[in-house]
């Protein structure tokens, strides 16, 4: 017996010796990463209001972006919040996968758009985060594809509501124009939102929260229209309408925290690192996504007589083919943006 427990304690120790050894192999692993710069050592385009601190130097190696996920700067929470979020969105999506037949049940994709659109925009987040410091078309590149998973988590919502949060009366003066609204606005979003960032080299920096925010806005509303009418008819016995006050509540703050810098203004220097109102957004952006997919879950689950009846047996299927319309159309976006950015630095680099 003793010997046993004296191999345990000798197991537990060769493993905290490991542990204290990761800082060390990190360090081995990047011997010559380069410190942060100052918002003065970065083109304008890279600048965040009131950030003044924390940049990354440009035209590192591919190697030292990734490895900088391990590093102290200015970008590093807006990574690991996206990141730890779509961690968790793959064991969400398991655990529906054990209750939720998504490959039989038709009406079960709706919900299955949600969780893979939510998958997309936390991802690509992550990516433009991470890698888009590089240089000025990996900046412009990223981001785009970050509009793209906006447009497409949009779309995942607007389907899920009208699917599963819909009531008759609303469902019956809307069926025919509701899902290609909302895959027209989604598309616009996205446009919005790049054009908003092409606009860097030439325009106020309001002109890109206008581009971005209204759009986006529109389309929230829009898509968010069953849930609005839900919580105005609010029912003790519906066991999802708190979450949906919950997702609309989270959506609400984080559209604040990230159309207005509040804290970096309000303490100017503190928020370098951590505390920018960028950072929140993303923590209550997780706390919306996670509120809404299991209000949905919950909508599917309870109110399945509702929507089988109001739903044809095609619709979901032309819903999931208005998801692949939505996400070729943002493609194309980001192509003929990219092409536009792409003619900004030739003319730029020819002007030197």
């Amino acid at each position: 017996m003793a010997t046993m427990v004296m191999e345990s304690i000798g197991r537990v120790f060769i493993s905290l010796q490991q542990i204290r050894q990761v800082p060390q192999l990190l360090t081995e692993a990047a011997p010559s990463m380069p410190g942060t710069v100052t918002d003065s050592e970065v083109p304008a385009y890279f600048r965040e209001r009131h950030v003044a601190t924390g940049y990354r130097p440009l035209e590192q190696s591919w190697r030292y972006y990734f490895l900088s996920l391990f590093q102290r700067h200015n970008e590093t929470i807006n990574v690991w919040t996206h990141l730890l979020a779509f961690l968790l969105l793959l064991v969400k999506l398991r655990q529906l996968a054990d209750t939720v037949d998504f490959v039989s049940d038709r009406h079960s994709w709706p919900l299955l758009i949600l969780v893979l659109s939510s998958l997309t925009y936390s991802a690509f987040s992550v990516t433009a985060h991470l890698l888009g410091g590089k240089s000025e078309l990996c900046h412009y590149l990223f981001y785009f594809l970050d509009y793209v998973g906006v447009a497409q988590y949009q779309y995942g919502s607007a389907v899920v509501h009208f699917y599963y949060a819909v009531d008759e009366t609303m469902h019956r003066n809307t069926q025919g124009i509701f899902m290609p609204a909302a895959t027209i606005l989604s598309c616009l979003s996205c446009l919005g939102c790049c054009y908003g960032k092409y606009c860097n080299h030439t325009r106020p920096c309001w002109v890109r929260k206008v581009c971005q925010v209204v759009p986006s806005t529109l389309a929230y509303l829009w898509d968010n229209s069953p849930v609005a009418k839900r919580l105005f008819l609010w029912a003790a016995d519906d066991p999802a309408v708190a979450y949906h006050l919950g997702q609309v509540g989270f959506f609400v703050s984080c559209a604040l925290f990230f159309t207005f810098p509040l804290l970096e203004r309000c303490l100017p220097g503190r928020c370098d690192f951590v505390g920018q109102s960028h950072q929140v957004f993303h923590v209550l952006l997780s706390c919306c996504t996670f509120c809404q997919i299991h209000a949905s879950y919950l909508d599917y689950v309870h109110r399945r007589q509702l929507y089988t009846r109001l739903h044809e047996s095609g619709d979901a299927a032309l819903f999931v083919g208005f998801y692949a319309v939505t996400l070729a159309v943002c493609a194309l976006i980001t192509a003929f943006m990219l092409r536009k950015v792409k003619h900004v630095l030739n003319s730029k680099s020819k002007s030197k």
